[in-house]
């Protein structure tokens, strides 16, 4: 996907632009060309100069140097273990009974073996943690999955949810392996309406006792990983009955440890029914499974009780009022796991841009009369398919470590305006870079023509393996609903004098600068100077989101009255999807920006100036139609961004070596013939594998 503003989300934002502001612009434009100004480009906040014609001189080692910070250390010690033991190392052909046990062994090695131990910084240090997250899936992302299922959701839950008792009983088990676990919440009837959920936790005041019991088939806990086979122990979210003078109060959606397999002998525990999900499109080293509880009594101290406790008497205590902020409080300690997928999703794109591109770099096919064959990468159809994908790699790196830095800062200050601002963030970062990535797989897949096709080649289990990130977590359409609830939140606070949240600081002058009309004179410019400026690249995805972002709120209040609020909103739905993507792209070509500023060397600077541009002409330029009809680019300057597009991207080409060499993955880890660094290596590997 070039773009995740599609064609299919596009919406006529101007369905609703009062008609004498029309008419006001198409005078002041008609002005214009009977008198043309003299035009004077602006240099403002130009960060490095393009290297002219020539080719820029990048130093891959520098620029990895910079990509991978100061926590290379513990990737690579991940990289050693494995390409020291082949054993564990996944064969492309392999059943799925035997690839779940030998996904376990990897886990077993590297925690035991290896010493990697991961659980010590789910909040102790959540940038080492995703770092080693990151690396692990680079090697199997069915590893990868797992491991997060352990720590991060599990062991997560554990820490986030419950108190210093849990902590003290479970956390050596968890870190060790010995309590390997599940998080149950996703049911057979309800995956994203996780208040819907029907499994019920019923308090029995004699006992001192919980029983968890699934009411019906619906509410069956389905898609549990760790659960087929290897796990002890559940986390199961249900909702909390509370009996009182004879009346059942439901105390909203809670979690509960619920031991579901014998500790010694692995049996299944009584009242615990566990079957297999069976073979899935992707991830089949994980196991997959589905529970039913028969009245399972687990003991009062059982409840993750963080946000919600129930005492010996039966009474129910909570620093939370109502049972929505307690849900809320719930679901918002558990934004880890969103914000891992988007940090993995980027090493997936590392891993398929790389192989890519590598080929396309390699391989010729056909030239001019009577010369050598060229490279495809020489191609434009190959640069318009590959450049913007890898330049949007870049975007997205950037954009995902400054997510899981605010997340650790998120935990270890509790700021509550952070807290909204990184579940905000961490929904609509996993939402686009997930569906971009799964997109751009076949992309890289078709670019590789044949070969590509090859299992060994890799794009296949890439694909497969990585297309459920776009449901896992929050499905992506729903994690971009509310993302677009938030914008509209922070839309109506801005007019009510309100203090915008972090990450929508821009919207304030960017709302203002809507309200007035586009400035016919810098909608002509088309000089490179200005159309590399990050002033005018931010100003142009500032303007869209807040154009898109006013019209929907238009709308909705229009349709509000004759539909109602939900009926609005379903009407604007389209419309609200766009808004939420375009108001991510904003914030990734921020984080972009920043980045580069920040880049001690002044090549690795240049080299990421460029890849920048390209990123920001190619969005501008695939939502084109939005800034004509809104007269904020006029025809020629539409023109010139095409125009330069196409050059930025070229330059990347000239330098696609260095720029996929800086994400510094071993041939180990991206696993494919086609993807070595030399024609000779990779055609000698294919042939050999094939049994040459």
């Amino acid at each position: 996907m070039s773009s995740a503003i599609s064609n299919s989300n596009h919406t006529n934002v101007n369905e609703y632009v009062d008609d004498d502001q029309s008419t006001t612009r198409r005078i002041r434009l008609l002005s214009l060309h009977l008198n043309p100004p003299i035009l004077h480009h602006d240099h403002q906040l130009q960060l490095e100069a393009c290297s002219g014609r020539t080719k820029m001189n990048v130093d891959a080692e520098k620029l990895t140097s910079y990509l991978r910070g100061k926590h290379r250390d513990v990737q690579e010690k991940i990289f050693e273990y494995f390409n020291s033991r082949p054993d564990l190392q996944t064969p492309i052909e392999i059943l799925k009974d035997d690839y779940r046990e030998l996904c376990m062994r990897q886990l077993v090695g590297l925690v035991r073996e290896a010493g990697i131990r991961p659980f010590r910084y789910v909040v102790e240090d959540p940038l080492i943690y995703f770092a080693m997250i990151e690396a692990i899936g680079s090697v199997d992302m069915s590893l990868g999955i797992k491991l997060g299922v352990q720590y991060s959701l599990w062991g997560g839950s554990v820490l986030n949810l419950g108190t210093k008792k849990h902590r003290d009983k479970y956390f050596e088990g968890i870190d060790n392996l010995e309590y390997l676990g599940c998080f149950a919440m996703t049911e057979l009837h309800h995956g994203s309406n996780v208040q819907g959920i029907q499994t019920i936790a019923t308090f029995d005041p004699i006992t001192d006792e919980f029983i968890i019991t699934t009411p019906n088939d619906g509410a069956i806990k389905w898609w549990i990983g760790n659960a087929a086979v290897h796990g002890k122990f559940a986390t199961v979210f249900a909702k909390l009955m509370l009996p009182t003078n004879g009346v059942v109060t439901d105390m909203g959606v809670h979690a509960f440890i619920v031991p579901i397999r014998d500790l010694k002998t692995h049996k299944t525990l009584p009242g615990v029914e566990i079957n297999d999900c069976g073979h899935k499109v992707g991830l089949n080293g994980v196991d997959n499974g589905a529970l039913r509880f028969r009245d399972v009594r687990i003991p009062r101290d059982n409840l993750l009780n963080r946000f919600g406790d129930v005492s010996r008497d039966g009474t129910y205590t909570s620093p939370l009022p109502t049972v929505n902020k307690r849900f809320a409080a719930t679901l918002g300690e558990l934004v880890g796991g969103r914000v891992g997928l988007a940090y993995s999703s980027v090493g997936v794109l590392k891993i398929a841009a790389t192989i890519a591109i590598r080929y396309s770099l390699l391989r010729q096919q056909f030239g001019p009369p009577k010369k050598p064959e060229i490279s495809i990468l020489d191609y434009q159809s190959q640069q318009h398919k590959l450049m913007p994908m890898l330049a949007s790699t870049y975007a997205f790196h950037f954009a995902t470590v400054n997510l899981v830095e605010k997340y650790a800062q998120m935990k270890k200050t509790h700021d509550e305006q952070l807290i909204a601002d990184v579940h905000a963030l961490s929904a609509g970062l996993k939402s686009y870079i997930t569906s971009y990535t799964a997109k751009s797989l076949s992309i890289c897949r078709e670019a590789c023509g044949g070969h590509g096709y090859a299992a060994v080649n890799r794009f296949g289990s890439l694909r497969n393996d990585h297309d459920i990130f776009q449901t896992f977590e929050g499905d992506n359409t729903v994690l971009l609903q509310q993302v677009a609830g938030d914008l509209l939140k922070q839309y109506q606070q801005k007019f009510s004098g309100g203090t915008l949240a972090v990450t929508w600081n821009y919207l304030r002058e960017s709302m203002n600068t809507y309200l007035s009309q586009p400035n016919p004179v810098t909608a002509r410019w088309e000089g490179e100077d200005h159309l590399r400026d990050p002033k005018f690249q931010l100003d142009a995805f500032r303007y869209r989101t807040s154009r898109l972002l006013q019209s929907a709120a238009v709308r909705l209040r229009k349709h509000s009255k004759t539909l109602g609020s939900f009926g609005a909103w379903n009407r604007c739905l389209n419309h609200l999807l766009t808004l939420a993507e375009s108001h991510i792209e904003t914030v990734i070509l921020e984080n972009f920006i920043e980045a580069i500023k920040r880049c001690p060397d002044a090549n690795s600077r240049a080299a990421l100036k460029l890849v920048c541009d390209l990123y920001a002409l190619n969005r501008i330029w695939n939502d084109i139609g939005t800034y004509r009809n809104v007269d904020y680019v006029a025809p020629n300057k539409a023109k010139a961004i095409h125009k330069l597009a196409d050059y930025l991207s070229f330059q990347v080409k000239n330098v696609a070596k260095e720029l996929v060499d800086a994400f510094d993955l071993p041939d180990h880890v991206t696993r494919a013939p086609i993807g070595k660094q030399t024609p000779g290596e990779a055609y000698t590997e294919y042939t050999h594998y094939v049994g040459f």
